[in-house]
């Protein structure tokens, strides 16, 4: 584990940055974000990327399940909160519904959540109903099969937080090594559930054809953005050729920008 897992204050930054240099210049050619707009996070955490939103001017809303998250989200964003340009619920996203908030969202963000879901086709087709007739929809996750797509840099052991590739083993052969590693039972049983739930490329892409989506803008990268604020590394976006191999791109992309409306 990196010692920023544990820094929520740096990890709140990190988040802010990405969002406010990544994740907002990604949109704002779709989406007129000079405006003010209602805008909701789905799996917030500290909600450090909806920061980056409040500042620009927009009413914003973070859903979290994680109480301690919660806590910490509603510490950082104090005066926001009393200013009434943001809330943070503490609920499971699987219990919203639109008749949970007073308005539909002109965009709905969704950052490293979706490869944490399970039944991810029903989540997605869900979220129309909390979307305005020409609202758009943000992804940002890493595709499963890339270095280190089983989120295995949570683990305690350096071995098992730096190794790659070896969530891809098969799951009891997974399970095997993290505990023979000597991860503790909670760490394990949350690395088997992103085991169950991580997302590919093709995936994603034939869930929002099937459920009427239209991508309307994509970005493969080689070096996530956020690997900027976490290891001072340059961002790169995937080389053009590799993005065009399906299946094979997901082992060399570590992270992916998606913006899709309804079609």
């Amino acid at each position: 584990m990196f010692e920023f897992h544990e820094d929520k204050v740096r990890y709140f930054d990190m988040q802010y940055r990405t969002s406010k240099e990544y994740i907002i210049p990604f949109v704002s050619p779709h989406l007129n974000l000079q405006k003010s707009r209602n805008i909701l996070e789905i799996g917030c955490a500290e909600a450090g990327v909806l920061k980056a939103f409040v500042d620009a001017g927009h009413i914003c809303t973070g859903i979290e399940l994680n109480q301690s998250r919660v806590e910490v989200a509603k510490s950082f964003l104090m005066k926001e909160i009393a200013d009434g340009k943001v809330r943070i619920i503490n609920k499971n996203i699987f219990d919203i519904d639109d008749k949970v908030f007073d308005f539909k969202f002109d965009l709905i963000i969704l950052k490293d959540v979706i490869e944490h879901l399970p039944d991810q086709q029903i989540f997605i087709r869900e979220l129309k109903k909390l979307l305005k007739p020409n609202g758009f929809i943000f992804f940002g996750f890493p595709p499963w099969q890339m270095p280190f797509g089983g989120h295995q840099q949570i683990c305690k052991s350096k071995i098992a937080a730096f190794l790659p590739y070896y969530h891809i083993l098969p799951r009891f052969l997974y399970n095997g090594l993290l505990k023979i590693f000597g991860e503790k039972k909670d760490t394990i049983n949350e690395l088997l559930e992103i085991k169950d739930f991580g997302i590919s490329i093709e995936k994603f892409e034939r869930i929002a054809k099937h459920e009427g989506y239209q991508i309307v803008e994509e970005t493969h990268f080689f070096i996530n953005p956020i690997y900027k604020f976490k290891f001072n590394l340059n961002i790169r976006k995937q080389a053009k050729i590799i993005t065009k191999i399906p299946y094979f791109r997901n082992y060399l992309t570590t992270a992916v920008y998606y913006l899709i409306k309804q079609a």
